[in-house]
């Protein structure tokens, strides 16, 4: 089976999530290059594997590349969805990436201005590709391009014509923590607090404090090990009261907070029971955070 229908399966077993579009995303000899260059590495991410290239690939996809963003991704929208029947305006995506909400949003989130917040050339690669996928780009999407490691993105937000300090927001800062400084992320945390009103919310994940230690899981070694390998290294981790602390300096309280074995319980536990020789669990050490401006 191809990685990336894998991937696309998995979401519908439970249907929390269904990207529909992000097979398209990566041109056919992109996804057999990244497919062949997974399974090839199979002794890297577990020593003892024997089987097939293909049952290597299955094994990486189900332990290693799936139970990050599709748990979190489903966290997210569904937060998403309760923030706008309770009076959300704004979707803010930071750092967006091939993120493909904003090009299958459901008719609810017509109601909203959405936000898509990235560097500059990571923001037209995605526009370019996106041309692929969908036929229309709905006028409710507005691309912002910052650098979250500088100063000044705070005032590209603000020019922003649609967008409107006085409407609530639900930001979405999906796999940003690991790459920042503690100082840069409190930076942004306390940004977006000066920029969105109360009743605004922040979702994200983040490694704890265990992450870079001896006491982490084999996963969160080994993606810390190719993070280093990619030269995207990994720059910080946090306790729960640490983060507590962290969101509450910028008026932020924390509504809902997920350990791995919560997330594994809540979005995959549907698909484990239908898949029991392939289950998925979350990713080691990872916590999901969605906390409110008071």
């Amino acid at each position: 089976m191809h990685f990336q229908e894998h991937i696309i399966q998995c979401k519908r077993q439970k249907r929390y999530l269904d990207d529909y579009l992000a097979k398209n995303i990566l041109t056919q000899s992109e996804y057999e290059q990244i497919a062949s260059n997974m399974s090839k590495g199979i002794k890297f991410f577990n020593p003892s594997f024997k089987g097939t290239q293909e049952e290597a690939l299955r094994w990486i996809v189900d332990n290693q590349l799936s139970p990050s963003p599709l748990g979190r991704a489903a966290f997210a929208e569904k937060a998403l969805a309760n923030a706008v029947k309770i009076g959300a305006k704004q979707y803010l995506i930071f750092a967006a990436g091939y993120d493909t909400f904003a090009y299958r949003q459901p008719d609810w989130a017509s109601k909203i201005q959405i936000f898509e917040l990235d560097h500059v050339l990571m923001s037209s690669d995605k526009q370019k590709r996106i041309q692929s996928v969908a036929t229309e780009i709905s006028s409710n999407l507005h691309y912002v391009s910052v650098d979250f490691t500088e100063n000044g993105w705070k005032g590209k937000l603000l020019t922003c014509s649609a967008f409107n300090q006085r409407n609530i927001s639900f930001c979405s800062l999906l796999g940003i923590s690991y790459y920042l400084s503690k100082q840069v992320f409190t930076h942004t945390i306390s940004i977006i607090s000066s920029v969105v009103p109360k009743g605004s919310s922040i979702i994200f994940d983040y490694p704890d404090e265990d992450t870079y230690t001896q006491k982490a899981g084999e996963r969160a070694k080994r993606q810390v090990a190719m993070a280093g390998l990619a030269n995207e290294k990994m720059l910080a981790s946090y306790s729960y009261l640490e983060m507590e602390k962290l969101l509450g300096d910028s008026n932020f309280l924390i509504y809902e907070h997920l350990t791995p074995e919560q997330i594994t319980e809540q979005y995959f536990k549907t698909y484990n029971q239908l898949n029991s020789e392939h289950p998925i669990t979350a990713f080691d050490n990872v916590n999901y955070c969605l906390a409110v401006k008071q």
